[in-house]
């Protein structure tokens, strides 16, 4: 794993993770914990949690894992409880569990739209409001939302998807401002192309990855590492005068 140093001091923080078993949730995961937090790990996933969790193990850190099918919310206040019970109290949230179906709009049916915006924008809007009465009522928190760069941009076969990530931008300002008088921040992320299990069907053609490679002005697509500064950032106290922002990673694709 790959740290911009210096690493924040993150010691005594609790930080929840969603869609933690792979991917960027996985990374954002082990870095929160070389940091100095114990977490917990969140996904469908028991035994790919598992793993993650005795990655954390091993760097001094606790770790407590929480299947769950974030899709059905009426589980999410228990997740939050969790949290609190196992391990004290919560101070960081990286909203992150998501998913696509990328297909010509023309061709999406009802199906595609419930099992995308269930998980990227009904999910990740009731994980933020429900840790989000946790920090309000100790005054103080991070939620760090996983958007994309389809929030700012057009990109074919992804309307669904866009539209997902554009609301989870959307709720980020609305809850920053709500939560800015009792000292809880709420940011997003928003990755470029970024290699990871979700966009390894893209990745897989060679002409796909050299037009999109021409596209960024830094020459190259992105590796879930590229990611983790800007999540360590918003979650630490280096980031407590920003709130309600989009911080774009993704080698300048949105600056041109």
């Amino acid at each position: 794993m790959r740290v911009t140093r210096p690493i924040p001091d993150l010691q005594g923080k609790v930080a929840l993770v969603t869609g933690a078993s792979r991917g960027i949730g996985a990374a954002a995961a082990r870095a929160l914990a070389a940091a100095g937090c114990d977490v917990v790990l969140a996904s469908r996933d028991k035994a790919a949690l598992q793993q993650v969790a005795a990655e954390i193990g091993r760097l001094g850190r606790r770790a407590v894992v929480h299947p769950i099918d974030l899709q059905r919310v009426d589980g999410i206040p228990a997740l939050i409880d969790r949290a609190v019970q196992d391990l004290g109290r919560l101070d960081i949230l990286v909203n992150n569990a998501g998913t696509n179906v990328r297909r010509p709009a023309v061709e999406f049916t009802g199906d595609d739209w419930d099992t995308v915006v269930n998980l990227n924008l009904r999910a990740a809007f009731f994980c933020a409001t429900a840790a989000g009465r946790v920090m309000v009522a100790q005054r103080s928190g991070k939620v760090v939302n996983v958007s994309s760069i389809a929030s700012r941009v057009g990109l074919a076969t992804g309307s669904i998807y866009a539209a997902t990530k554009g609301g989870l931008s959307a709720f980020t300002r609305t809850l920053a401002v709500e939560w800015a008088p009792y000292n809880v921040q709420v940011n997003a992320v928003g990755p470029g192309y970024i290699r990871t299990a979700l966009t390894a069907p893209l990745f897989a053609s060679p002409e796909w990855v050299d037009r999109v490679t021409r596209r960024i002005p830094a020459a190259r697509t992105g590796e879930v590492d590229d990611l983790i500064g800007t999540i360590l950032f918003l979650s630490s106290p280096a980031s407590d005068y920003l709130t309600g922002q989009t911080l774009f990673v993704d080698g300048g694709w949105t600056a041109t």
